[in-house]
């Protein structure tokens, strides 16, 4: 019987990764819509997500967020976090870089499977995942009783090396050779998830971690601001910089597929 080829994955962090803003202030405002949220306690994660959008997170922040969220949805129902998703799906949707978006569909065409990683709330990742058709989400989970959230955790928070802890549990169930893995990251708090699999990514790195993939010669690639290039910052990128740049040229906007570059796959190990 001939043996099973290994199966491998491709993880995408989502804010200022495979979208551009910050997932945490959407649900935010979604909340304050849903009269879950104080006007006061909204303006200040707009504040953090500002800061965040421009200077990348921290634990600190992180924690705060982390705390803020189980406070608003203790007493909760369930059903009303999933109607949440109604309104911020679409906005995220909105959000999707469309090199990020090519990246998906390459790691598809190659057979791999590919999932959102984020500290925002599994069901509002695992939803948004499947809308832009990716194989699922790992997110924060919260732990429920008699369909209402108890404002505590039922899993280790999603962030950090909660993320990386995830992905394993995850590797082990689906079968995934991490060493045949990628993942896709901005943020130096993301360091285990990058070092949790065999191929990491830096993608519009945060000073902290780009100094760590100058250090150990991860390919570190920028999605322009403008949207109409993909931009160099280590030779170890030059690999993934034509990746992204044929991600781009798919013409995700226009919903058609172009002919890829010859060895394109190849780099992704396809």
């Amino acid at each position: 019987m001939t043996e099973a080829a290994p199966r491998a994955a491709a993880f995408f962090d989502l804010d200022r990764t495979l979208i551009s803003g910050s997932s945490v202030f959407a649900l935010g405002w979604a909340a304050y819509r849903h009269g879950m949220m104080p006007t006061k306690d909204l303006i200040d994660d707009a504040v953090k997500s500002v800061t965040f959008v421009l200077r990348g997170a921290s634990d600190e922040k992180a924690e705060g967020v982390k705390n803020r969220v189980l406070m608003a949805i203790e007493g909760v129902p369930v059903a009303d976090m999933r109607s949440l998703g109604e309104d911020i799906i679409p906005q995220l949707e909105a959000d999707v870089r469309r090199e990020a978006r090519g990246l998906v569909d390459l790691h598809h065409d190659a057979g791999r499977d590919t999932y959102i990683v984020s500290a925002s709330p599994i069901e509002i990742v695992g939803d948004f995942a499947e809308a832009i058709g990716l194989t699922g989400g790992l997110g924060t989970v919260a732990e429920v009783r008699h369909g209402v959230y108890t404002g505590k955790l039922a899993e280790p928070f999603c962030y950090g090396d909660g993320k990386a802890d995830a992905i394993r549990k995850l590797a082990r169930e689906r079968g995934y050779d991490l060493r045949l893995c990628y993942a896709y990251t901005d943020s130096l708090s993301d360091l285990p998830m990058l070092e949790a699999v065999g191929h990491p990514i830096a993608v519009n790195p945060d000073k902290g971690l780009e100094t760590v993939a100058l250090q150990r010669g991860w390919p570190i690639v920028e999605f322009s601001r403008t949207r109409k290039k993909v931009v160099k910052r280590t030779t170890a990128a030059v690999g993934s910089v034509a990746l992204a740049g044929a991600a781009f040229a798919i013409g995700w906007s226009q919903g058609k597929r172009a002919a890829r570059p010859k060895g394109l796959l190849g780099r992704l190990g396809g």
